[in-house]
């Protein structure tokens, strides 16, 4: 019996090793140290700094313009006719 759940265990073990790529111990450490430091430069930290350039250029061309319109109504979504309704609809269309 006890030896199953070992067994069990180390077969687990094995597993994990395996699919990290079969490397052990602290080289298996910093491998993925590696790769996640190259994943975070190459991929997160540009996207990040692409989104806040985008909000930094949204906050100064608000900024510029204090007169411009801006819609403080969400429309409201009418998949059966024309999309999207603003306010009251003309009601039934009259056919002649």
């Amino acid at each position: 019996m006890a030896s199953g759940w070992k067994r069990a265990v180390g077969n687990a073990r094995s597993f994990v090793g395996n699919s990290m790529g079969g490397l052990r111990g602290g080289s298996s450490v910093a491998s993925w140290l590696v790769a996640g430091t190259l994943a975070y430069i190459l991929w997160v930290r540009p996207s990040q700094q692409l989104k806040k350039e985008q909000q930094e250029k949204a906050a100064l061309a608000a900024a510029s313009d204090s007169y411009r319109y801006v819609e403080k109504r969400k429309p409201i979504p009418d998949p059966q006719e024309t999309g999207l309704v603003y306010g009251n609809k003309n009601g039934v269309k009259k056919t002649e």
